[in-house]
């Protein structure tokens, strides 16, 4: 009888919890789109917030004229807080780097729509950068330094070059994380670290395209002062990603919506100053099979990371 009990309180946990997953889902999808209940599409604080912020509610001010939804644009603390947004149904859209999609799927489901285009290349990599004034020449004068690295979930700015530097064998002797591209590479510049984690894309004809770009204006001899010497492997590019179970109809008039905002000469635009994107392709989770696979090869749990 107290077996029965107990297996009788198990299902009724499974089915409240099943009711409770259905009550959010359709409480999130009731009138989405509506000034009531906006599209709540998120952004990684991956650069100076104000900015992200700014070209986000442009995005979401040209996504309103084209469809006619209305949407809400945040940027919380962390890439962990958006990841945690799409499976809790807080967030509808979100702009994620790359490992942080492959988190955002594995935990919730969520659905990779596009990836971004830079230079016409849809792969990126990671840099170790110091100082050019200093001794790190090489990943192994890493060795008893401070890292600063930019969030748990960033491929380029953690996970790739973290395990490279594991994979070699060398230790720093502190590793912090700074919350953004832009402060870890401010914490070398400063001097408050001694190397830092970031992501690079090939220069074209305007000069380097990789994190120190953003600092240009405040910070004009970036270049001279900070510079990479040592890159991780290849990856695929970030994302625009959906949380499950979007109404139909909606999703699809909102995807189309943005391949035309991509498409227009005003999107690229607002993409180049946002996260220097020239465009976006349609994608498919198998695009990032890489990932997976070199998590896997570097014995990385991917639901462990952000714990």
């Amino acid at each position: 009888m107290r077996r029965l009990s107990i297996l009788s309180m198990v299902v009724l946990l499974i089915v409240a919890g099943c009711m409770s997953e259905a009550t959010r889902r359709d409480k999130a999808n009731k009138n989405l789109g509506s000034k009531r209940n906006p599209i709540k599409m998120y952004f990684v604080p991956s650069l100076e917030a104000g900015k992200v912020v700014a070209s986000g509610e442009a995005i979401a001010k040209a996504l309103q004229e084209e469809t006619g939804y209305y949407f809400k644009v945040a940027v919380p603390t962390s890439y962990a807080a958006v990841i945690e947004a799409l499976g809790s149904y807080k967030c509808d859209i979100a702009w994620l780097p790359t490992f942080a999609y492959v988190l955002a799927k594995e935990k919730y489901n969520a659905d990779v729509k596009f990836i971004t285009v830079r230079n016409g290349r849809t792969e990126y990599r990671g840099q170790f950068v110091a100082r050019t004034d200093g001794e790190i020449t090489a990943l192994e004068d890493v060795a008893g330094k401070v890292v600063a690295y930019t969030d748990a979930a960033s491929a380029s700015g953690y996970i790739y070059p973290s395990a490279m530097l594991k994979e070699k064998g060398i230790e720093p002797s502190q590793t912090r994380f700074t919350g953004s591209h832009n402060s870890a590479i401010l914490a070398v510049y400063s001097g408050t670290a001694d190397v830092a984690c970031t992501y690079w894309s090939p220069e074209d004809e305007t000069g380097p395209r990789d994190a120190r770009e953003k600092l240009l204006d405040t910070h004009p001899d970036i270049m001279e002062k900070v510079a990479p010497f040592a890159y991780t492997d290849w990856m695929p590019n970030d994302t625009v990603t959906f949380r499950k179970n979007m109404p139909q109809d909606l999703e699809a008039n909102v995807i189309s919506a943005i391949q035309r905002f991509a498409d227009s000469e005003k999107g690229q635009k607002i993409l180049q100053s946002l996260y220097d994107v020239d465009g976006l392709n349609p994608a498919t989770d198998s695009d990032y099979d890489g990932v997976r696979k070199a998590l896997k090869l570097m014995d990385l749990d991917p639901s462990k990371i952000l714990d």
